[in-house]
């Protein structure tokens, strides 16, 4: 059992990460403010801290430097709604172990307080998290799509050979990568996640090759980077296609040479590692366009994998349903429920354009809002409507009484649809949109837009 400290001013985020916490049996405590959540680090002392970055009086960024000042050794992650490259630079420069935006994903979560464990030591939790972890990643149907991708996974698994893993945001490929290091030779040894797109081109040398004590500003202690922490086992470069130019040339030599040197130091350091690579772009396009390297695509597409989108295997939706709601039942104390064949068919006649993601969170809504069991088809018309194009709104946005309304739902209903489309990522949404990063913050808090699941 850890121990875990939440900061946070909003009462509702504290209370949903405690029961996150608390039911997976660790020590939770909780603070509203930077004076409360400084008395009771000193009283509590605790494994891992979560910590709000804007909070009224004294916030997140001076609460994190007056911890460190009291424990150099804290293992303190970052929250916020209103996260920029800045703020996580300087978060990461003053110690911050990692840096989450809001909303928060539960998977997400386990994953980050599973590293940060490991930071501290604590070998056993570290464990329970990653068999349970593992058991929310199985790849689940019998489709001719997937037992194709599923039989490349075995051949793959037990040689060394990069792997580069396409399809569309939510098919899975994250699972892809992890049935490989679970089959393989070195699933004794660690699984290392680095998701390329979320960290800041400021940052990427530091993650992934590490850097030494003072080698820049809030530099407090040597830290070995993503490429050192896999070693003797698999590093997953998550949406490789969203690397910039100078770690796309790191990363390339790192294979080349079979080692990396840290920022600020000057001994090459050599690393025995497995690189799996995976990316939603199509990437020889991005070759053609000049914002990826063609030696680099040839040294990560030794063995490329496709997972294919979920309309193209809709036959698996009846055993990815089931699936779902026994992870529901089991993880998040969801009452277990039988959908009806009806209800199943008619979930399978849905485009998915979030693909199996958007069916696992589909799957839990119909599990708390049905108002009967079993769940039927009425119950996927009510609360599924509007799937592949309309965010959920469906036949509301036409019947709405005046044009100004029309427009706001028809907005809301978009901006929640690109969302999802790219896995909740701001910055990127806000990038393919064409719309600045500011104004999706203010127009997600003006609608109440919530990552579901």
């Amino acid at each position: 059992m850890a121990r875990i400290l939440v900061v946070d001013d909003e009462r509702s985020i504290r209370e949903a990460l405690l029961q996150v916490f608390e039911y997976r049996d660790h020590e939770v405590r909780a603070a509203e403010d930077g004076p409360d959540a400084l008395d009771a680090y000193a009283a509590f002392g605790p494994d891992v801290t979560f910590l709000d970055v804007k909070m009224p009086g004294m916030d997140g960024l001076e609460v994190l430097s007056r911890i460190r000042e009291r424990d150099p050794l804290a293992v303190v992650v970052m929250i916020s709604g209103h996260g920029t490259i800045d703020t996580a630079v300087e978060a990461t420069r003053a110690g911050a172990f990692d840096f989450l935006e809001k909303p928060l994903d539960t998977d997400r979560l386990l994953v980050t307080l599973r590293n940060a464990l490991e930071v501290r030591g604590l070998s056993a939790q570290v464990q329970r998290l990653s068999d349970e972890i593992e058991a929310r990643h199985r790849i689940v149907g019998e489709s001719p799509g997937i037992r194709a991708v599923l039989e490349r996974i075995e051949r793959v698994a037990p040689t060394d050979a990069r792997v580069l893993i396409t399809g569309e945001n939510g098919t899975g490929k994250e699972l892809v990568a992890r049935a490989i290091h679970r089959i393989s030779e070195r699933r004794e040894g660690p699984f290392v996640e680095v998701n390329c797109a979320a960290i800041p081109s400021e940052l990427i040398e530091s993650e992934l090759f590490g850097h030494m004590k003072g080698s820049f500003t809030g530099a407090v202690r040597d830290r070995a980077g993503r490429f050192e922490q896999a070693d003797g086992g698999t590093l997953f470069l998550d949406e490789v296609g969203d690397m910039s130019p100078a770690a796309q040339a790191k990363v390339l030599r790192a294979l080349e040479e079979g080692v990396v040197t840290r920022v600020g130091g000057t001994e090459a350091v050599s690393v025995d590692v497995r690189v799996v690579a995976a990316t939603n772009k199509d990437l020889s396009a991005e070759i053609e366009a000049g914002r990826f390297r063609e030696d680099l695509f040839y040294r990560l597409n030794v063995v490329p994998i496709h997972v294919p989108p979920l309309r193209e295997r809709r036959e698996d939706i009846p055993a990815l349903v089931a699936h779902f709601v026994e992870l529901a039942v089991r993880n998040d104390r969801v009452p277990p429920r039988r959908f009806e064949d009806a209800a199943l068919a008619r979930l399978q006649r849905l485009d998915w354009p979030g693909n199996v993601r958007e069916l696992r969170n589909t799957v839990e809504r119909l599990l708390i809002l049905a108002s009967g069991d079993p769940i039927r088809a009425q119950d996927v018309d009510l609360l599924v409507s509007g799937q592949g194009g309309g965010g959920g709104l469906g036949g509301d946005l036409l019947s709405v009484e005046s044009f100004q309304e029309f427009k706001e739902k028809a907005e809301q209903a978009y901006l929640l649809h690109k969302l999802r489309e790219n896995d909740w990522n701001v910055s990127e949404t806000a990038r393919r949109i064409g719309m600045p990063r500011s104004n999706l913050y203010k127009k997600i808090e003006r609608y109440g837009l919530v990552r579901e699941g």
